[in-house]
């Protein structure tokens, strides 16, 4: 009897060892703290620039691609200080066109607003975004409607209304309220990434280039100049107060047809395919990088390569440049 409960004591002692009760000194192994510590969401960007989002606002709200004239007669251009993006392309008489991305910011007043080309199915089609236009030639809406390329025109909308101060001819004085429009909107998914998006110390060292001269034609070369940290372009349309700061500037050789009909003036109608791929310069913080830009099919979203890998491109206020290889060029010092 005396050693049945010796041994059932000693059990007893055993177990208890064993089951080691809370004492205060036990810590979590590091495995148990890593899997019960979830990991911090990513923050949020602007797809069309790749910055933060700020508290309290959302990728997802609508974007909008607006045309804007970039000629003599569009002077003033109103809201491009607020666009996130900024394409020119050539259209006839040697002049260009603007397609202005906003999203972060939505002007009440933005314009001049013109009518849509062929070229803008390669330009707004990665985005999934509206055209704000004017209008455009009947070849170029049958173009659009079955690219799937959607889009908002005056007339059909009244969020874009035509100026009565006087400040423009009547083919120069349409004007959009983006704000307007965003109220119209149903909450749209947040859109791809229009560029591949990175740091600045993601791009790789350039030569120096604080100066940079983009002829697009024999008739137009937009000059920028490097003032601080930002590209300043010398011979927009932009006024004080309101003018586009680049960050980055992006130069894409660019292959042109024409499109087969004539303007109202009987000039061709160039058509520049932004699809496939060619020579491109990126220019950002004083530097400027080649590369080539590679775009399989018009609705990919663009992406730059070197032969030491991929690029990406400073997150910020970029402008881009479809030059043409035939009759245009870049140079910088």
């Amino acid at each position: 009897m005396r050693l049945s409960v010796a041994a059932t004591l000693a059990a007893s002692l055993v177990l208890a060892g064993c089951g080691g009760g809370d004492t205060g000194t036990d810590k979590p192994s590091k495995s148990s703290e890593a899997s019960s510590t979830a990991a911090a969401p990513a923050p949020e960007t602007w797809p069309l620039t790749g910055l933060r989002v700020p508290a309290g606002r959302s990728p997802k709200s609508p974007a909008y691609i607006v045309k804007i004239d970039n000629s003599n007669a569009s002077a003033p251009q109103y809201g491009l200080g607020k666009a996130d993006l900024v394409v020119e392309e050539l259209v006839e008489g040697g002049i260009t066109r603007l397609a202005a991305f906003f999203q972060s910011q939505l002007p009440r007043k933005v314009g001049p607003v013109r009518s849509m080309r062929l070229t803008d199915i390669g330009v707004a089609k990665p985005l999934g975004a509206e055209i704000v236009t004017s209008g455009a030639a009947p070849v170029t809406l049958d173009g659009l409607r079955r690219a799937g390329q959607k889009y908002v025109q005056f007339g059909s909308n009244p969020a874009l209304q035509r100026l009565l101060d006087g400040s423009h001819d009547t083919l120069h004085s349409v004007v959009a309220n983006l704000k307007q429009l965003a109220r119209q909107a149903k909450q749209p998914a947040r859109p791809v990434d229009y560029l591949p998006f990175g740091t600045s110390k993601a791009l790789r060292p350039g030569k120096h280039a604080t100066t940079i001269d983009a002829r697009m034609s024999g008739g137009r070369t937009a000059h920028w100049q490097l003032m601080g940290k930002k590209y300043i372009l010398q011979n927009g349309y932009m006024p004080d107060g309101d003018v586009f700061k680049a960050d980055t500037v992006i130069t894409c050789m660019v292959t042109t047809s024409t499109a087969p009909y004539l303007d109202p003036a009987g000039n061709p109608v160039p058509v520049s395919h932004f699809e496939g791929k060619g020579q491109a310069i990126i220019f950002h913080d004083g530097k400027a990088v080649r590369a080539m830009w590679k775009k399989p099919k018009v609705g990919d979203t663009v992406t730059f390569v070197t032969k030491q890998g991929q690029l990406k491109v400073p997150a910020g206020h970029t402008w881009i440049h479809l030059v043409p290889i035939n009759g245009g060029g870049v140079t910088f010092r």
